[in-house]
């Protein structure tokens, strides 16, 4: 598995936003300003042992 584009939503104002995982890695945890409305999004990204794609969002501040 290598880099794929991935649906996901923002946590402040609901749009669906798009981004990039990189399949090389199990576990991964970013910051990434929502494209919509600005907002910081933290992005915790987790590939399973049989590479399903579990993707959660979350505001800066919770």
């Amino acid at each position: 598995m290598d880099i794929s584009e991935q649906a996901t939503y923002c946590p402040y104002c609901g749009e669906s936003i798009s981004i990039l995982v990189d399949g090389s890695l199990n576990y991964q945890e970013y910051v990434e300003d929502c494209e919509v409305c600005c907002s910081p999004i933290i992005i915790n990204i987790e590939i399973t042992y049989n590479e399903d794609i579990l993707i959660s969002t979350r505001k800066e501040n919770e």
